[in-house]
């Protein structure tokens, strides 16, 4: 398998992919080594897990030079992803063992209870390449945590960075039988799907989420999907400070270059504020410093692959063809690699693709609102459900518009957030599910309930 740089379109490594014998001898290592990792005291794993936390600080340097090499985001965002990943960890390393110690529900009587959390044996991560460190530590620290041995599929678009996590796991201690990766492509992914795993977790698409589910269905298993978005940011007319509002959409939309499941993807804006919000918006993405990753000055570094840059270029021609604007961007950038210019899109509505289907790129539409209650309809208008942000002086008024929101998370005043004390799901086509908080510890563990006279 070829690596490819997406920002000089040059062969970084080539990788041997896993096979079919291969992926089924270290499935037998970990159904072998899963009960002696999970007799552990949590502690123990705990104190593991504690030296990978370590280690993603001391070789910060190597560890994000190739995640900007192989998947493209501006260097100064992986070390971002690297500390933000960090922080996660923390939380999973500070929270942990006491959502995982056993509860005493009746304690006197004739019958005491108890709840007693276990593992739910060797699951599955099929991770996701826009955010491996920070997507793939979710599930892999309270998985292997909780007492679970962890097949590890990465993205082939991020397979080097998956490889440096397998590397600093096996460095902190984690035993070779408790955790593996497997390299590959669609196939590999599909191989994993046919062994008799006890969970699956994947980042992703909705189509291969769906996919997923259905695959592993008959055999009532833990499937736990984090999938896209097409999240809105709603901007009301009581907003004092436009080109500060204005700024926060636009990192929301861009940054990781456009790609992320919780980025910004659809505008609405009060008429009231509407043109000085555009005006503003407009201005300041055409400052956006579009250019080689490695730079210091670079903001917006190249799309992960040809296909997604050639993807959203339909989705901008399309909405042009319906009577869209382009007021800023959205052209290919004249050079090596998969670069292209923000795109700032007025005159938008939902008969468009741009507005419906998820982007995943530095694109955006901004539509005009009469009010609070088009605003609501419109956001409430898209088959996911992932995330919204709405921007207003009042937070009543805000609460009022986030309560009506089928999302799994809302935002006043910011935008594209994830915080590892909250939890991060999803509704509709958005997933099922969910990672972080303390309900995202006891995701990789089932209670066993105990009555005992």
């Amino acid at each position: 398998m070829k690596i490819i740089n997406p920002a000089t379109e040059e062969l970084i490594a080539e990788i041997r992919e896993d096979t079919e014998e291969s992926i089924r001898e270290k499935f037998a290592m970990l159904k072998k080594g899963q009960p002696a990792w999970a007799a552990l005291p949590v502690a123990d794993r705990i104190g593991c897990l504690a030296r990978f936390y370590e280690l993603l600080e001391e070789q910060k340097d190597d560890l994000a030079a190739t995640l900007t090499s192989e998947m493209g985001k501006p260097l100064k965002q992986s070390y971002n992803e690297l500390a933000g990943a960090r922080s996660r960890v923390r939380y999973f390393l500070d929270h942990s063992a006491r959502w995982l110690e056993e509860e005493w529900i009746v304690e006197e009587g004739a019958t005491r209870e108890k709840i007693v959390y276990e593992p739910l044996g060797v699951v599955a991560n099929i991770s996701a390449w826009n955010y491996p460190y920070l997507v793939g530590v979710n599930v892999l620290i309270p998985a292997l945590i909780g007492g679970n041995a962890v097949f590890y599929k990465p993205s082939e678009y991020s397979t080097l960075t998956g490889l440096h996590i397998c590397r600093l796991l096996s460095l902190a201690g984690v035993p070779v039988n408790c955790f593996q990766t497997v390299i590959g492509k669609g196939k590999v992914g599909e191989l994993l799907l046919q062994l008799p795993l006890d969970g699956y977790f994947f980042t992703g698409s909705y189509l291969t989420g769906k996919y997923i589910a259905e695959k592993v269905a008959p055999r009532m298993v833990v499937c736990q999907l984090e999938l896209g978005g097409k999240d809105p940011l709603y901007v009301l007319d009581d907003v004092d400070d436009i080109d500060s509002v204005a700024g926060a959409a636009l990192e929301g939309v861009v940054y990781n270059n456009g790609q992320s499941c919780c980025a910004v993807e659809r505008i609405y804006v009060h008429e009231a504020v509407y043109d000085r919000f555009v005006r503003s918006y407009t201005e300041q993405a055409g400052k956006m410093v579009v250019g080689d990753p490695v730079d210091p000055a670079t903001e917006i570094g190249p799309l992960s692959r040809p296909a997604q840059l050639e993807f959203l270029l339909e989705q901008i021609g399309d909405a042009v063809a319906k009577g869209a604007k382009v007021l800023y961007g959205g052209k290919r950038v004249e050079r090596k690699g998969y670069f292209m210019e923000p795109a700032v899109l007025v005159d938008v509505n939902h008969q468009m693709k741009l507005m419906t289907e998820e982007s995943f790129g530095p694109v955006v539409g901004i539509q005009k609102v009469s009010g609070d209650a088009e605003a609501v309809a419109l956001m409430a208008d898209t088959e996911y459900g992932l995330t919204a942000a709405v921007y207003s002086k009042s937070y009543e008024r805000a609460e009022a518009i986030m309560k009506q929101l089928n999302t799994g998370t809302v935002y006043w005043n910011c935008c594209d957030r994830v915080s590892a004390s909250l939890p991060w799901s999803g509704r509709k086509h958005s997933g099922m599910g969910m990672t972080l908080s303390y309900q995202g510890i006891r995701a990789f563990v089932r209670p066993k309930a105990y009555h005992l006279r």
